[in-house]
């Protein structure tokens, strides 16, 4: 009988999930005159492709916010079509996407549906064995920016690593990558520089949707002692590495819109400067600031980070900051939006004044980049062509290895 109801209940949700009034890529159907055979599904929407393939199984689901079909979270809907959820893993920002960067998440319940939250942020980032031992199956949907320090593809190496040790399948439901449009960047010095925002020799942007890029984890044998993942990736329909993707809901709180995920991959180097980026005020990613800049003639713009969502307490916190404001293409960068922007930190280190810090004596920069010499590069006024001249060679060779794992054009 449970048999009979679960099909009946997954036609229905398959029907729901196709039907003329799907909310998908912040579009309704029935409202455009758009053919609904053109537009952007994430895996989510593939339900004929993975329904089938957990009915009947303990399931843990690896989630945060970004994990909605219908305007409904996965796990809830799974639930409410009597599939048994057991578990529910959640990465760095916790659960509901709400938490600080960095900001420890704990272990709790889920008002909603009173299962139990685990957090794989912080001192426990891998699923241990005792946690995995009641499951039959883990499924991971998260929606990732397509940036190498950006955490949830770390997350999804830890899942992976903990799923092939205890022999437990893993499936992944791709979602499309903001940023899938071009690779730039040095690849990781996987041998001094491997963090958490940065465990695999890839580079900064590295093309890749992140059903694709747990192929490569498996295929190229990143788990530890080059074990394999039991891996299946449901892949977006309609789409392209090259097709514009607007995020339906944002991947965390300080990435609130397109413009900021677009900036993301380069602005984000400035994390590991005295400058604030935002953080505390509502262009998070998209302005760049400090006081020390009063007295530069160009930094003409000005904002004050104060404490608020995903920002309790932001660099700066209360202080009056010069800067620019690159939300809108208006700024005196000229911003091109196929490459890293690696003129804005060039310039922005000339113009600061010599007598205050720019780079944090932490480790950072090299953590972010990925390799020894490019605090030293903008510290010596390195061109910007001669700093990409030495990431040419790695990036050639790491397009290469990514070709064998692409699902999309």
């Amino acid at each position: 009988m449970r048999n009979i109801l679960l099909l009946l209940a997954l036609s229905i949700f398959v029907a729901c999930t196709n039907s003329a009034k799907t909310n998908v890529n912040n579009k309704t159907f029935e409202n455009e005159n758009e053919n609904a055979d053109t537009l952007i599904y994430p895996g989510i929407y593939q339900t004929d492709l993975y329904l089938n393939l957990i009915s009947d199984k303990k399931i843990g689901i690896v989630s945060n916010q970004t994990g909605m079909v219908n305007n409904v979270h996965l796990v809830d809907t799974l639930i409410s079509l009597g599939f048994d959820v057991l578990k529910v893993f959640c990465p760095e920002h916790g659960f509901r996407g709400t938490a600080d960067a960095g900001q420890t998440v704990e272990t709790g319940t889920d008002d909603k549906t009173g299962i139990i939250i685990t957090s794989l942020y912080g001192k426990n980032k891998k699923p241990t064995p005792e946690q995995l031992a009641d499951l039959d199956i883990v499924v991971f949907d998260l929606q990732d920016v397509g940036v190498r320090f950006y955490t949830y593809i770390s997350t999804l190496h830890y899942v992976m690593e903990a799923c092939a040790e205890s022999n437990i399948p893993l499936i992944v439901l791709d979602r499309p990558n903001p940023n899938a449009h071009y690779i730039d960047g040095a690849i990781l010095d996987t041998a001094n520089y491997r963090s958490f925002i940065g465990m695999h020799p890839v580079p900064v942007v590295y093309g890749m949707t992140i059903g694709e890029y747990a192929q490569m984890i498996n295929g190229e044998k990143w788990l530890r002692n080059g074990i394999q993942c039991n891996l299946t990736v449901i892949p977006c329909k309609n789409y392209t590495h090259k097709t514009k993707y607007s995020l339906p809901v944002k991947p965390s709180p300080n990435l609130p819109n397109d413009r900021s995920i677009e900036l993301y991959p380069t602005l984000c180097f400035f994390e590991a400067t005295t400058l604030s980026l935002g953080r505390g005020t509502d262009k998070q990613f998209q302005i760049l600031g400090h006081p020390s800049l009063s007295v530069v003639e160009e930094a003409s713009f000005t904002f004050t980070p104060m404490p608020n969502e995903g920002a309790k307490d932001p660099v700066l916190n209360g202080q009056l900051c010069y800067g620019f404001d690159l939300s809108e293409n208006s700024s005196i960068f000229k911003w091109e939006n196929d490459k890293l922007n690696i003129g804005l930190i060039i310039e922005l280190y000339k113009l600061f004044p010599k007598n205050e810090i720019f780079f944090k004596k932490t480790n950072s920069i090299e953590l972010l980049s990925g390799y020894a010499e490019f605090r030293k590069q903008i510290e010596n006024g390195v061109s910007e062509e001669e700093i990409r001249n030495g990431w040419s060679k790695g990036i050639e060779e790491f397009k290469l290895v990514r070709t064998k794992y692409l699902i999309y054009e």
